[in-house]
Order: C-alpha cells, then sequence, then structure tokens
C-alpha cells in the first residue's frame, strides 16, 4: 500500500504522524500540569494547614464539632478521620518522607508539637520498603497524629511525584521524546530522499564520454522519483547515441576535408613563386590546423583520449626546440623534479597543449618564458609573455570556443579563437586545470597543472 503512494503523500503522511506525536504528548502534558495545579501532587494539606486541623479538633466540644470539622477538612484530594487507640508508626527513610516529616515537625512545634508518623496507607502495605516513584502509579501516603484528646487523627491522600526514577524533570522527558520524534521524522524523510541524491550524483557524473551512467531504481521511492529516474535513464542512451553519431560524422568529415586539403596543396605547388602562393599555403595549414583542434577537442569531450605514460617535460622541451630552432622568442626553465615527472595520458593532446600556450605568447606576446615545476602530487606548466596582458574580467571568456580579444574575425589579426579552449579541453579531460593570471614581465600568464601518475 505504501509503494502506492506519491511523493507528496509521503511527505504529508510523515508530517502529519509527526504532528499527531507532538499533539499527543503536547496534550498529555497539559493535562499532567493541569492535574498537578489543581493540587493532585499534593497528597496532604500543607504542614501549617495539618497544625490547625489539629487544634480545631483539639479545641471542639463534643463530637459534633469535631465531625464538623473533620467534614470541612476533607475533600477528593486528601480525606481525614479520628480514630480511637491507632497506634503510630514508623516513617520510612526514603528521602521524600523525611522531607515531608520534617515540615509537619517544624509545623506542630509551633503548636506544642504532637507524636505523629508518615507512612504508606494500609492499600500499599505499612511494612513495606518505599516503592520507587513513577508518573504512572500513585502511591497513597498516611498521617497519624496523637492529639492531646487521645485520638489518633488519620489523613490519608495521593503523591505523585515530579521526578522518575531516575530523578529527572518531566520537561527533559518531553524534549527527550520530541528529539527522538524528531529524529524518527528525519530517517523517514531521508529514506524518501535518498533516491533524489543518487539521481544528482549521477547527473555530476555525466562527462560526456557517452558511458551511461544509469541510476538503479528503488522499488521502494514514490512513483514520481521512479519516473524522474527511469526519464534520465533514457536521456543517457539518447546522449550516449548522439555522442557516438557526432564523432562518426566529425571522423568522417575530417578524413573528406583532410583528402580536399591535400590536393589543393598540391595544386597550389602550380602557382607561381609570391605572395599569393605564401598566403595560399598558410591558409590551408591553418585551415587543417583547426580541423585537428576541433576533432582532438572533440574526442577529449567524448573521453576519447588515448592513454599512456608521458614524460612531460620531456613533451615540454621538443616543443620548445622546434621553435628555437626557427629562431623564436622563447626560453625554457625546468625546476627540480621536472624532468622526472610522469602524466598518464594522450602524447598527442599533451602536445597539442604546450604547442597551443606557446604559440599563443609567441603570436600575441611577442615571446614565451616557459616553466616547468613539479610537486608531490601534481606537474605544472607555466608560460608568460611580454604582450599586454589579458584583462581579468575577460579571462574567463578567453577559455570559450571562437573568443578573442580583438573581436574582429580578421583571421590576420588573430586565429579562429579556438586554441584556448581546446587547451582548456584537453587539460579537463586530463583531470588537470588551466588558470590566466599576470605575469611578472606585464604580460598575461597561463598556467596549467596536471596530476602525476602513481604507480
Amino acid at each position: 500500500m505504501i509503494t502506492r503512494l506519491t511523493f507528496a503523500w509521503r511527505l504529508g503522511l510523515i508530517v502529519m504522524l509527526t504532528l499527531i506525536v507532538a499533539w499527543i504528548g503536547s496534550t498529555a502534558i497539559f493535562y499532567i500540569a493541569s492535574v498537578r495545579e489543581d493540587g493532585e501532587s499534593r497528597p496532604l494539606p500543607l504542614p501549617r494547614q495539618i497544625a490547625a486541623i489539629v487544634q480545631l479538633l483539639e479545641q471542639a466540644n463534643g463530637s459534633g464539632e469535631r465531625a464538623l470539622v473533620i467534614r470541612a477538612v476533607s475533600s477528593p484530594k486528601f480525606s481525614a478521620k479520628l480514630v480511637k487507640d491507632l497506634p503510630l508508626l514508623k516513617t520510612p527513610t526514603a528521602r521524600p518522607f523525611e522531607l515531608r516529616a520534617r515540615l509537619v515537625e517544624l509545623a506542630l512545634s509551633d503548636i506544642g508539637g504532637r507524636p505523629f508518623s508518615l507512612t504508606f496507607d494500609a492499600n500499599g502495605g505499612h511494612g513495606a520498603s518505599p516503592p520507587r516513584f513513577s508518573y504512572i502509579t500513585a502511591t497513597d501516603l498516611e498521617l497519624r497524629i496523637k492529639l492531646n484528646t487521645g485520638e489518633t487523627l488519620v489523613i490519608q491522600g495521593y503523591h505523585r511525584p515530579t521526578t522518575n526514577v531516575y530523578g529527572m524533570p518531566i520537561g527533559f522527558i518531553a524534549g527527550l521524546g520530541g528529539a527522538l520524534t524528531g529524529l524518527i521524522a528525519l530517517i523517514m524523510m531521508h529514506r524518501q530522499t535518498r533516491p533524489l541524491a543518487q539521481l544528482a550524483a549521477r547527473v555530476d557524473q555525466i562527462d560526456g564520454s557517452g558511458v551511461s551512467t544509469l541510476v538503479p531504481e528503488t522499488r521502494s521511492a514514490a512513483p514520481e522519483i521512479l519516473a524522474l529516474i527511469a526519464a534520465f535513464n533514457r536521456l543517457q542512451a539518447r546522449l550516449g547515441q548522439l555522442l557516438r553519431a557526432r564523432m562518426a560524422m566529425l571522423g568522417g568529415i575530417s578524413h573528406d576535408v583532410r583528402t580536399f586539403a591535400t590536393r589543393l596543396r598540391l595544386r597550389v605547388d602550380h602557382i607561381p613563386e609570391g605572395v599569393d602562393r605564401e598566403r595560399a599555403i598558410a591558409d590551408i595549414g591553418d585551415m587543417i590546423r583547426l580541423l585537428d583542434d576541433a576533432l582532438l577537442a572533440s574526442r577529449a569531450g567524448a573521453g576519447e583520449l588515448v592513454e599512456e605514460l608521458v614524460e612531460f617535460g620531456q613533451v615540454v622541451r621538443a616543443e620548445v626546440d622546434d621553435r628555437s630552432a626557427e629562431h623564436a622568442a622563447v626560453h625554457l626553465q625546468t625546476l627540480t623534479k621536472s624532468d622526472d615527472a610522469v602524466v598518464l595520458g594522450d602524447r598527442l593532446a599533451l602536445r597539442r597543449v604546450v604547442a597551443n600556450l606557446i604559440d599563443n605568447a609567441l603570436q600575441y606576446g611577442r615571446a614565451a618564458h616557459v616553466q616547468v615545476a613539479a610537486s608531490d602530487n601534481s606537474v605544472q606548466l607555466t608560460v608568460d609573455d611580454e604582450g599586454p596582458g589579458i584583462p581579468a574580467e575577460q579571462r574567463e571568456a578567453m577559455l570559450e570556443p571562437f573568443v578573442r580579444l580583438e573581436t574582429s574575425r580578421n583571421r590576420r589579426t588573430g586565429g579562429a579563437g579556438l586554441g584556448l579552449a581546446v587547451v582548456r579541453s584537453l587539460v579537463e579531460a586530463h583531470g588537470g586545470a588551466i588558470d590566466i593570471g599576470d605575469a611578472p614581465t606585464g604580460g598575461a600568464r597561463f598556467t596549467v597543472s596536471l596530476p602525476l601518475f602513481h604507480a
């Protein structure tokens, strides 16, 4: 039956049960407090009242007046009577009896003192040991006072203590009960919302690789949650199909475009030497490079990069040496442990990261100052340039595809705006991070951090 209830009904039922329990507890506490305020917790008259009753009975003339006094002081809370030749009993040594007996003794001492005893009544057993006080069981008390007339005044009443067996007050018990009730409601609520937390965790695990992270269905979950989980699983399957289709399409386009670019490059060789030929060759090279960047970024996003052990310091040194051979203004500085830094990843992708950052610094910053440093858990690549730098408010946007500081789309004043986006995609695919800051030379600083491989 419970499995058919919707999520809203379940939450409503939990809240309703919690309120009912709180209402019953509050009502019980209210009635207990009301009874105590009416005098139920005071089983006997006040000590001064007891002394006054004793005086009235001793000063009364005849049995008629004494009977009138007894009738006046009796109530549903306690009763009084006069008995002839009734002996006193031994007052128990329990603390509640000792305290009450002490108060009665002080009140009777004001009128000259009277022998008395405070015990359980006959039903409780005068000779029995005092039972422990509790909230549920009422304790009947009996007070016997020897009068000067020779009679014994017997007052019987009830005692409901203000503490339980362990001496804890009622407020503490009520608070403890409320806390336990709230804890039970919290556990029940957690059990109902646990599938939602699992769903949120699976959503965070989506990485665009096309691998489905299905959420297991829970039979005890509400119908709405089951429907949401099923819809999410179907969405995961569709996303996987779309990503696989996209990669197949990009692979086909890349192959065809490369074929056309190769043919075009061969035909350019027939163009006479001159500025137009050099520009055509440069445009074809840019087109192939753009295509490679886009395809590599797509592979990274789909989780299809090759994994191998790569000595990152050697990759950086190879890229720097290639540009130094072309007399580019590039400088390399390696720190301790950087030569032995091993990264688990795609060698081609890592080379593209280093190449894009160095080329970006050379093109826009006139020089590239490269530094490699390794720690116990990561290796850092820092590339500084001597350009104007990147404003802080535009640094995050520079890592997005097709975003350039130079807003025109003229390829002769800048690239396509895809280089840094490719770097970010490849770095994050390797579990790293990229950050843009200010270089000591006044230009921009690009810092790439990659996790080291530990056997």
